[in-house]
């Protein structure tokens, strides 16, 4: 067997947040992983898809610790199964990505880390980020990118609402609608106008919906960073 092959490490990815973008993560885990080792080579991975009905019902009653609780038992779990990383496949659920990275013994690849690197190999200082009202609101991103120079814009009060509805109410479900994108578009070129060099997609269904043609300025696709962090650890 090739050394390639023995030495390749086993993602441990809980996803279903939604299954939607769960398929892209599935998709780039593997797409990168044949385009750096050829032939008919895919990634390993262990997966625990959960019920994204579930996870909705404890986010809108901001239920973090219940959240923290079932996140932390499957991270164990996937450690447990052989995996040797850990890739939650959300942005928002970063939030608590500290406690889950505390309950287990491997590496959590947190995707604000990914990304705020990737904004900062661009050079770039003050970026917009886009995803639901916690991920806005919420200090993880706004924290990592800050370490590193970088101020962080989000919409305004009326943005944040129209992307929170979108999110889990249109393509939380698999919807995604003509007028909705020109309303994402709408709320970028506002943020650009005000000053941001760039936009952080962080939501992993909003690359779904918005390609970079579209957009004036660079965006930062929050899935594509994550899946290619992981593939990376694993052929290290």
């Amino acid at each position: 067997m090739p050394l390639y092959i023995c030495c390749m490490k086993t993602i441990g990815f809980i996803g279903g947040l939604t299954w939607l973008s769960s398929m892209d993560y599935y998709r780039l885990f593997n797409q990168l992983t044949n385009e750096q080792l050829g032939g008919a080579s895919s990634c390993k991975l262990l997966m625990y898809s959960v019920n994204f009905e579930e996870i909705k019902t404890l986010t809108l009653a901001g239920n973090w610790p219940a959240m923290a609780e079932m996140m932390c038992s499957l991270a164990q779990k996937l450690e447990n199964a052989g995996a040797e990383c850990i890739v939650i496949g959300a942005n928002t659920m970063h939030h608590i990505a500290d406690t889950i990275a505390a309950s287990v013994n491997i590496p959590l690849i947190h995707i604000a880390a990914v990304t705020g690197e990737a904004i900062g190999q661009q050079q770039l200082t003050k970026v917009a980020l886009l995803g639901t009202r916690y991920t806005m609101q919420f200090d993880f991103y706004k924290a990592h990118l800050a370490a590193l120079g970088i101020q962080t814009m989000v919409p305004d009060e009326a943005g944040m609402h129209y992307l929170n509805n979108a999110i889990y109410n249109e393509m939380g479900k698999g919807v995604f609608l003509p007028e909705t994108k020109q309303g994402v578009l709408q709320i970028i070129e506002t943020l650009r106008q005000q000053g941001a060099q760039a936009v952080i997609l962080g939501c992993t269904e909003l690359p779904i919906l918005i390609k970079q043609q579209e957009v004036a300025i660079p965006l930062f696709d929050t899935t594509l960073l994550h899946a290619k962090a992981a593939v990376a650890f694993a052929l290290k």
